[in-house]
């Protein structure tokens, strides 16, 4: 099969071995998938990955490899699906999306020892499929796993329509997170450094400022503060915002937090709260619903066989989602 790999470098491999399914396992013909971050990130080295890149994706099941003594498949050859990326084994105890996320023996599609989607055919795990409604586009299903990260946030922080809550970050998750904070009704504001991008957000009647404009904020105003930018100087102005005794999510990871920081961390007894992948059934209701839009992050589409120009592409500075049509 044709594929996207990365080993010293990333190549664009004509001839890669098609994946094997284990017991429990289904075989999906990839449609269309997208290009994240943290497909750059490895590229420059993250996580010492090496195989096949990608982990956002919508495709068809092409074959299920039952479990030997498992219940009967729920997913069937031919349907529509995306997939989660935390895979565990058969004999593992996890038993749902929350615990697989976590779990010491998990394997992460296309960036941690279980080659991804930038293929003709990825493999996973049965319990990981999600049928995608026929209301969701291929386009607006390649959403579903950044989609369902920003709805881990309203899993783990209760969100009051009294709370005051700044979503800072103007990237894919940002704007993503603030859509899906909108529907709780808590007093949103979106902070970012372009005006373009905050303008997609402005449509969906969500109030925005730039970065330049924070100056002018209240100095510990907000209850709520999520950490989008993946800057130290993004978790800096956060602090900056967070009331004492407020909550920080993180959803940025970087190097080199001041000491000062996490001192003041402890003097205003704030809490912080990790925030990583997210449950997909939500995520493809709200795009099932129309409550979150998705299409005005692309910015542009290549075919598999032009994948390092894709990814080339998604690195430029302020370039949202870049999808890669694999079918083309």
């Amino acid at each position: 099969m044709r594929a996207l790999v990365l080993s010293d470098q990333l190549t664009f491999n004509p001839n890669y071995p098609a994946p094997t399914p284990a017991p429990g396992e289904a075989i999906i013909r990839v449609t269309r998938a997208g290009i994240c971050n943290t497909d750059l990130e490895l590229i420059k080295g993250y996580m010492g990955f090496r195989g096949v890149l990608g982990h956002e994706f919508v495709g068809v099941v092409e074959s299920i490899t039952p479990a030997p003594a498992g219940p009967l498949p729920i997913i069937r050859p031919g349907e529509r699906v995306v997939g989660e990326i935390n895979a565990v084994p058969l004999a593992s105890p996890s038993r749902d999306w929350h615990q697989r996320a976590q779990d010491p023996a998990r394997t992460t599609l296309g960036i941690d020892r279980r080659d991804g989607v930038f293929a003709d055919y990825t493999r996973l795990p049965l319990v990981n499929l999600h049928r995608v409604p026929d209301a969701v586009s291929d386009d607006e299903a390649v959403f579903v796993e950044p989609l369902a990260a920003a709805c881990q946030i309203v899993q783990q922080v209760h969100l009051k329509p009294t709370d005051r809550v700044a979503v800072l970050g103007d990237g894919k998750l940002g704007l993503l997170c603030a859509q899906v904070l909108a529907t709780t009704a808590c007093d949103l504001t979106a902070i970012g450094k372009h005006a373009a991008k905050l303008d997609i957000l402005k449509q969906r009647g969500i109030r925005t400022m730039q970065v330049s404009e924070a100056g002018s904020i209240e100095a510990r105003r907000f209850d709520v503060v999520v950490e989008c930018t993946g800057s130290p100087a993004g978790f800096d102005l956060a602090r900056q915002l967070l009331r004492p005794r407020g909550t920080l999510v993180l959803k940025s990871t970087y190097e080199g937090l001041p000491q000062a920081n996490l001192t003041m961390i402890v003097v205003d007894e704030i809490t912080v709260v990790g925030s990583r992948c997210g449950p997909f059934e939500p995520a493809l209701r709200l795009l099932a619903h129309k409550r979150v839009d998705v299409t005005s992050l692309i910015h542009a589409r290549y075919p598999l066989h032009e994948g390092v120009r894709a990814l080339e592409h998604a690195g430029r500075p302020g370039v949202l989602k870049v999808l890669l049509d694999i079918v083309s």
